[in-house]
């Protein structure tokens, strides 16, 4: 089922799982590319055509009435509506610790310098349909902005055959007291958010999962808007010792495993005990699974057991490989925790498994992935705000530091610059 491979046997296998990192066929960038365009020039009947072209339905209209979203809500069941609130505090009360704050500092002479905390106008949330679409990512990316104090936040995601998205999209929308919710997915939704159309409003930022063309349109879009990140395939490492539960381990690595044939899910561990018997359970398990069909090709073709000799070999191979999510199934987690630098979210224990992390326990599962993590961080409130400096100088302050100013200015050879110092100072007769 997953190969079995000593530390000095590994680089070469690890090296090509994550070279598998999100990429675009020229193919679907062409056809992304026409997509954004038709959209840019055509607005809303763009819109409706592609729809009708993609999804095989035409909505009545763009924008799901606010009467449908209230009757979905209404549907939803009430054992999943008391879980997803309970998630949903979990997750709002985590993300309310990251706010920010404006300061201002008083530095002498009557300057003052600050940093202003403004959160973005208007934001969009890339919502998949049908099958693939999960509550708790709605949740995940939702709230953040919410807390962070964004204007508007819209959402988009394809619909179903009866005109409008899926009924737990709008459900879970009216949940969180979000009332604009269009009836648009692929390519042509992140153009209408990127580009604006007469019924979709531009937005600032896009943010969210989606299929590779969904992928493609949000790199191609990048600049006019921003963006959350181009996600590749989701992963897992387990770094264990020889006190993991071989059943854990075989249990986490298949349940991040089934997300998708290119999900990638690594063992590294100081036990060839451990690994056989992950090994043997994996082989065992996984043909019984209802995901069987992806993860024999995604247990198969980007997985792996890696045998380490210690538990600092097993570290430097972590490091390296900057995953997305890393569970520490070892005797003494938090120790190991010190010496772990590149990973996106790091679970603890036997008991904090993957998916509590995925649904419950409130930070945000938007994390990065493809070795990313070596500089980019899980989705926050920071990703829905802007930093604006702030600079009060007074005329006393600028006598003292603007020939200085001005001979900085010189050194690089912008006389415009020296001159809007040296005017003001021969104002007020320095020199």
């Amino acid at each position: 089922m997953i190969p079995l491979v000593a530390l000095a046997e590994s680089a070469s296998l690890l090296s090509d799982i994550s070279a598998r990192a999100a990429s675009f066929d020229r193919e679907v960038e062409l056809r992304v590319a026409a997509i954004l365009e038709d959209v840019r020039q055509r607005g809303d009947e763009a819109l409706l055509d592609l729809t009708e072209r993609f999804d095989g339905v035409r909505p009545a209209a763009l924008r799901v009435p606010e009467n449908e979203i209230e009757s979905a809500f209404e549907r939803l069941d009430a054992g999943l509506l008391s879980i997803i609130s309970e998630a949903a505090g979990n997750i709002r009360r985590f993300h309310e610790r990251q706010r920010q704050q404006s300061w201002f500092s008083e530095e002498g002479d009557g300057v003052i310098l600050g940093q202003r905390v403004v959160p973005m106008e208007r934001v969009g949330l890339y919502v998949p349909g049908g099958k693939a679409f999960y509550p708790s990512s709605l949740l995940m990316n939702a709230i953040p902005a919410q807390v962070a104090g964004v204007g508007a936040i819209q959402l988009v995601s394809p619909p179903t055959p009866s005109g409008l998205p899926h009924e737990l999209v709008l459900a879970t929308a009216r949940f969180l007291g979000l009332t604009e919710v269009y009836a648009v997915g692929g390519a042509q939704a992140i153009a209408a958010l990127a580009y604006g159309a007469p019924s979709v409003p531009k937005v600032d930022k896009i943010v969210g999962p989606g299929n590779a063309y969904v992928a493609a349109a949000k790199k191609l879009v990048y600049g006019p808007v921003a963006i959350d990140s181009i996600a590749g395939p989701t992963e897992i490492v387990v770094l264990a010792d020889e006190t993991a539960d071989p059943e854990f381990v075989a249990a986490d690595m298949m349940a991040q495993a089934e997300h998708d044939t290119r999900s990638s899910a690594i063992l590294v561990t100081t036990s060839r005990d451990l690994a056989e018997k992950v090994r043997d359970r994996l082989a065992r398990e996984a043909p019984a699974q209802p995901r069987w069909e992806i993860l024999r090709e995604s247990l198969g073709n980007y997985s792996a057991a890696v045998i380490v000799g210690t538990l600092d070999e097993g570290v430097a191979v972590v490091n390296g490989l900057a995953t997305e999510h890393l569970e520490l199934m070892v005797r003494d987690p938090w120790r190991v925790l010190q010496d772990i630098r590149h990973a996106g979210a790091i679970f603890m224990g036997p008991y904090s498994s993957e998916p509590v992390g995925d649904y419950f326990a409130g930070p945000n599962h938007v994390l990065p992935t493809g070795g990313t993590a070596r500089y980019a961080s899980a989705l926050s409130v920071d990703d829905f705000i802007r930093k604006q400096s702030v600079i009060s100088y007074t005329r006393e302050r600028l006598e003292k530091t603007g020939p200085g100013i001005v001979k900085f200015a010189l050194s690089e050879s912008l006389p415009g610059h020296a001159h809007a110092i040296q005017v003001r100072l021969d104002r007020s007769g320095t020199n």
